[in-house]
C-alpha cells in the first residue's frame, strides 16, 4: 500500500512540474476522490500560471491497518516537506514564496484501499496544516 502512495506522488509531482495531469499515471494509483484536491491544485497552478520546481518530502508510515475485512483498508500518514519545493511562476520565471502562515513540514493522512484486482487505491487524502511534524 506504501508503494501506491509513493507512486501516486511520484505522479503528481510530474503534473505539478507542467500544471497539467496530461501524461501522468494517477488514475493508477488514486480514485477521483482523492485526486480532487490536487485537481484543484492543478487548475489553480494553470490560471496563476506557475509550476512547482523541487522535490516534496516525504516520511509516510500506515498507522492502521484492516485486512481480515471485506474491504482492506489501511490509513497512512505522511509528514510533507515543502522545504526544497518551489513554485516558479512561469511568466516571470521567478521564484513565488510559500505564504508566510505555511508551515514547511505538516501531516497528511490518507486512506488506501485493496481493490477487487489486488490493487492498492488513495481513496482519500486530506492535509492538515495544523499538524505539525
Amino acid at each position: 500500500m506504501l508503494a501506491s502512495y509513493t507512486s501516486m506522488w511520484v505522479e503528481q509531482m510530474k503534473a505539478y512540474r507542467v500544471a497539467s495531469p496530461d501524461g501522468t499515471k494517477l488514475d493508477d494509483f488514486a480514485t477521483l476522490d482523492a485526486l480532487s484536491m490536487f485537481e484543484r491544485d492543478l487548475a489553480h497552478m494553470k490560471k496563476n500560471h506557475t509550476v512547482i520546481r523541487g522535490e516534496l518530502g516525504h516520511e509516510p508510515e500506515v498507522t492502521a491497518l484492516a485486512v481480515d475485512v471485506k474491504l482492506p483498508t489501511a490509513t497512512v500518514e505522511d509528514c510533507i516537506d515543502l522545504s526544497k519545493w518551489q513554485t516558479l511562476d512561469t511568466k516571470t520565471n521567478k521564484p513565488i514564496p510559500l505564504p508566510t502562515a505555511q508551515p514547511l513540514r505538516y501531516v497528511a493522512t490518507a486512506t488506501v484501499e485493496r481493490w477487487d484486482n489486488n490493487r492498492w487505491m488513495v481513496t482519500e487524502y486530506e492535509p492538515d496544516g495544523t499538524r505539525t511534524c
